[in-house]
């Protein structure tokens, strides 16, 4: 129903003018999907070892191919920003994928170093993608059994992780001090861009998504931020472990 503000007008319609499957493509994903935020590693990893292209989506700015890795697992770079990742992911929902497994870089408001693991336990809504996925609520989810299979894989590793909740925020730039206090006091220990939204996009589709994040710059101290080396060197491992995350056993929840 109307609102002063547009962003809560939120519509239960299940169909929306234009679908992600608008235009029959004839094409079909594996069940999943890793879905890194890690840049041109995805490309290279991808022509290092020869994995086919299974379809591109086609944007005015950037095209995005989907590689074949197997039978069961494809792998795509995830565009940073949580409108144009939702945008990518509901297209590839749309066109097979039932799982969704991401990693994505942070930024710390405790005290973490750089490169240190993370896994969201939820994800406080302060963007504006999830607000068409999902009626109004100040946090969204990732897949609890997804998020699990996860911390599985890295004890089984020995890797170590914090568990905490994120602060997912689309607006870089206006982290304010108090913005940061705020967050940190609702129990968030990061900060990133996408994920309350990719939750959102999965609950409305009924897919799984769970997501693992690595913490680059530091904004512990909101006076006296810290940029840090950007997490450049984590891209490749990061990479790496999202396909093997991704790659875990699948059985579909819908039969």
């Amino acid at each position: 129903m109307p609102s002063s503000y547009p962003i809560i007008e939120y519509d239960y319609a299940s169909k929306a003018v234009f679908q992600p499957d608008q235009h029959d493509l004839g094409i079909h994903f594996p069940p999943c999907v890793a879905f890194p935020f890690v840049g041109d590693a995805v490309d290279a990893y991808a022509a290092e070892h020869d994995l086919p292209v299974i379809a591109t989506y086609e944007t005015v700015t950037c095209n995005y191919p989907v590689y074949r890795v197997s039978d069961a697992l494809c792998l795509c770079q995830a565009p940073i920003g949580a409108p144009v990742a939702v945008q990518l992911m509901d297209w590839m929902i749309c066109y097979g994928v039932e799982r969704v497994i991401s990693v994505a870089s942070c930024g710390a408001l405790v005290d973490l170093p750089e490169n240190a693991l993370v896994i969201p336990r939820r994800a406080l809504r302060d963007e504006g993608t999830s607000y068409h996925y999902m009626p109004p609520a100040r946090w969204s989810y990732p897949d609890d059994g997804v998020q699990q299979m996860i911390k599985d894989l890295f004890d089984a590793e020995g890797i170590a992780y914090t568990d905490t909740d994120t602060w997912t925020t689309d607006a870089i730039y206006r982290e304010t001090v108090d913005k940061v206090r705020r967050a940190r006091s609702e129990g968030c220990g990061v900060v990133d861009m996408q994920c309350s939204a990719l939750c959102a996009c999965a609950e409305f589709r009924r897919v799984q998504f769970g997501q693992f994040l690595y913490v680059t710059d530091s904004l512990a101290d909101p006076e006296a931020y810290d940029r840090r080396n950007w997490g450049k060197e984590a891209l490749l491992p990061m990479l790496e472990l999202c396909i093997k995350a991704s790659g875990q056993p699948y059985v579909s929840p819908w039969g």
